[in-house]
């Protein structure tokens, strides 16, 4: 049986400790509060944890049961690995010269027993993105053989060069061993400016993006080259247009709907998916009608004004994302929603009243809960929430939600056609 475990504090110099005078708590919206031991979970293999600069952690004496400071060092928050979703954020007062954090999720963590805690639960079956689960050996045989066997093909040497060999990419070093989800950049442009865009940050911000942006328009015919044999041969397979590392795909609509098609004059195995910001609901059909398998639409938030804060679109609103997953279900595909969660304003009241509207009105098939990679302080800056409403707690609101809706599946990674037809079977392992 778990018992709150101890604040953790970094020195500064890459070492961490416990405080073992104060109890850790966790963050939701802009207030701490204590995590219930029902929470916690061991940070799973493949978690980081990260020192926060110019900050101090906040816990509950051990004592006295009040809240205060650890004065010892910089506050410290967990990384929690793919399939995870994370429940509290980590709990910390920022110091005034303190620098904006990178654009990462922040789960509190804490310490107790020899082990490390979380929490989190963990949302997802699949195993496509875990640690133990990549071997760089054939990770580089299969760089190697992928840029001699498609020497004059931009796009395998941008999954190759960037990627995989740069970034560390979890979905093109799958793509690389042969199996399930293959990534397909396509688009160097994009239609909205989102606060916290991963390939794209003005330069007069205060946060850099992580990667770089594609740089130019792939062919249908350097996609069809290398994601034909992907969907021959892999296991599972699935090729996905929208990557992190491009902008909007449907701003390339025509090349990706002529990809579909010469894809599938040389194959009917696996799924073809794109994931989007779902914001030309006309070109959306016209690639369900070449052959579109599944849809993964981004957001923040099912309330429009949160959406519309954050992603700030141009030439788009929020209803065309809904039109969008409305007619991936009338073509009979699948759609998915990209939710990114934020503990304090994904489970306020008036958020979960917005997606369950949401959810009755485009008949989703599936919620991928993803953390959310950013700043909390930055983003409720940013957004200008100083008070996000009353909130039930991350835990409780994806049980009403399944509760709500007992059809709709959970997630955190695109299916492949397989688990669609029966999302029960365990298929990763």
């Amino acid at each position: 049986m778990i018992t709150t475990p101890y604040i953790l504090y970094s020195d500064g110099k890459g070492n961490i400790f416990e405080d073992t005078t104060l109890y850790v708590v966790g963050r939701s919206g802009w207030d701490a509060a204590p995590i219930p031991d029902e929470d916690w979970i061991e940070l799973p293999d493949g978690g980081t944890l990260y020192e926060l600069p110019g900050r101090r952690g906040i816990g509950i004496d051990v004592k006295t049961g009040d809240m205060r400071l650890c004065e010892k060092g910089w506050a410290v928050a967990a990384f929690i690995p793919p399939a995870h979703t994370g429940l509290y954020l980590a709990a910390y007062e920022t110091m005034p010269d303190a620098p904006t954090l990178p654009l990462f999720s922040y789960t509190a963590a804490g310490w107790l027993n020899n082990k490390f805690y979380v929490p989190a639960v963990r949302i997802e079956r699949d195993i496509r993105q875990e640690c133990s689960g990549y071997d760089d050996r054939k990770i580089k045989e299969g760089v190697d053989h992928f840029v001699k066997a498609y020497p004059h093909n931009r796009l395998v040497k941008h999954l190759a060069e960037k990627c995989t060999l740069t970034y560390s990419c979890p979905a093109s070093r799958n793509f690389f061993m042969g199996r399930w989800e293959c990534p397909i950049p396509t688009s160097p442009a994009c239609n909205a400016n989102c606060i916290g865009c991963i390939s794209f940050q003005p330069e007069d911000e205060t946060i850099v993006s992580t990667q770089d942006r594609l740089t130019f328009k792939p062919t249908a015919e350097e996609i069809a080259e290398y994601t034909v044999p992907h969907l021959e041969t892999a296991p599972y397979p699935i090729v996905s247009f929208g990557q992190g590392c491009e902008g909007e795909p449907l701003l390339m609509w025509e090349t990706i709907k002529d990809s579909i098609i010469e894809i599938r004059k040389h194959t009917k195995k696996g799924s073809i998916n794109i994931n989007t910001n779902g914001s030309k609901p006309a070109a959306v059909e016209q690639l369900m009608i070449a052959g579109l398998d599944s849809i993964r639409v981004s957001m923040n938030s099912a309330r429009p004004d949160i959406y519309t804060k954050y992603y700030q679109p141009n030439n788009y609103k929020f209803d065309d994302l809904k039109e969008s997953l409305k007619i991936v279900r009338k073509y009979g595909g699948w759609s998915s929603i990209n939710y990114f969660v934020f503990p304090g304003m994904t489970d306020s009241i008036a958020e979960y009243e917005a997606l369950c509207e949401f959810i009755r009105e485009t008949d989703i098939s599936m919620i991928q809960w993803r953390n959310f990679n950013i700043d909390p302080d930055w983003y409720l800056g940013k957004m200008g929430v100083t008070d996000p409403g009353e909130n039930m707690g991350m835990k409780q609101m994806i049980e009403l939600i399944q509760e709500e809706f007992p059809n709709l599946k959970f997630g955190y990674f695109n299916p492949p056609k397989e688990r669609m037809l029966n999302f029960e079977t365990d298929f990763a392992h």
